[in-house]
């Protein structure tokens, strides 16, 4: 396979690998990526998240030339269709092959049918729902943070707060009380602290979708902490035989992101940048439209 100068080099050998078996066979590849820091850019508000204006496009030139094009959120999965614009891409050529997995992977929303399967409500999320407002005034009473309810797990942004890292500090024992309390785990993020129910994390989300699409080769990209798993499910993955890359949406907040991948790219611009860069990569080699594959 040549060299395709629109394409970032990955800086290790695996990824190299993985790129070039991406390009050997487009038709069999699968694209996962996660929606807040990666396709959107981060906001104050979590309600205000659209994807970066030259996402949509990529998108849309990538999904017909792919074997299958994922997003894993912890997002509820309607959220992220719905925030993501990718209910009026139904219909689009290729995106009868694409899904959200949200809920870190309880969730599924489908293009091809509309269709969102969830799971039923867990009960420590219930429960946790209705005391993390008093523990959150307790913590900080004067200072401005966001819950989000996000269906299957809870939220706390510290984003808007006069020092948010200060704010996270403060928040993080009493959180970590109330997730023991009902039994749930606490996964820090960029200036967040989410609870959810144990055994969800995209990594789990990411193993089991490769099981069910059985790609050739995996290019996963995040930004968080939260994607940690997902790299870590591919690094398995290719021990395993199967090739793949670990795509990084660059950010100064989440260092041991940079350390874990294969790519670093600029952020939601960079990861747009990316996938158009594969769609021109692809489409230049003649064997890569595959609209019409199943």
């Amino acid at each position: 396979m040549g060299s395709h100068p629109a394409l970032p080099v990955p800086t290790t050998a695996a990824g190299r690998d993985g790129l070039a078996a991406f390009l050997a066979a487009p038709e069999r590849a699968l694209v996962a990526l996660d929606f807040d820091g990666t396709l959107a850019p981060i906001v104050p508000n979590p309600e205000d998240s659209r994807p970066h204006p030259d996402v949509p496009p990529a998108l849309t030139r990538l999904a017909p030339l792919i074997g299958g094009l994922a997003v894993i959120t912890g997002r509820a999965a309607a959220d992220a269709a719905r925030l993501g614009g990718f209910e009026a891409l139904r219909g689009t050529p290729g995106f009868d092959r694409f899904t959200v997995l949200g809920a870190y992977g309880a969730e599924r929303w489908t293009a091809l049918d509309g269709r969102l399967t969830t799971p039923p409500a867990h009960p420590g999320v219930m429960a946790a729902r209705a005391d993390l407002p008093g523990i959150v005034r307790d913590a900080l009473p004067s200072d401005r943070v966001h819950i989000e309810d996000k269906g299957g797990a809870l939220a706390v942004h510290t984003r808007r707060a006069a020092d948010p890292e200060a704010a996270l500090e403060a928040l993080r024992e009493p959180l970590i009380l109330l997730a023991a309390r009902h039994a749930l785990t606490v996964e820090p993020g960029r200036r967040v602290l989410e609870l959810r129910p144990p055994g969800t994390d995209k990594g789990a989300a990411l193993a089991e979708l490769v099981r069910s699409a059985r790609p050739s080769v995996v290019l996963y990209a995040g930004d968080d902490l939260g994607d940690l798993a997902a790299f870590e499910a591919l690094v398995k993955l290719r021990d395993n035989g199967l090739p793949g890359v670990r795509v990084c949406s660059g950010s100064t907040e989440v260092p041991a992101l940079v350390e874990a991948c294969d790519l670093v790219v600029d952020g939601p611009a960079g990861v747009a940048a990316l996938l158009s860069g594969l769609a021109d990569a692809v489409a230049g080699t003649g064997d890569g439209n595959r609209a019409d594959a199943g």
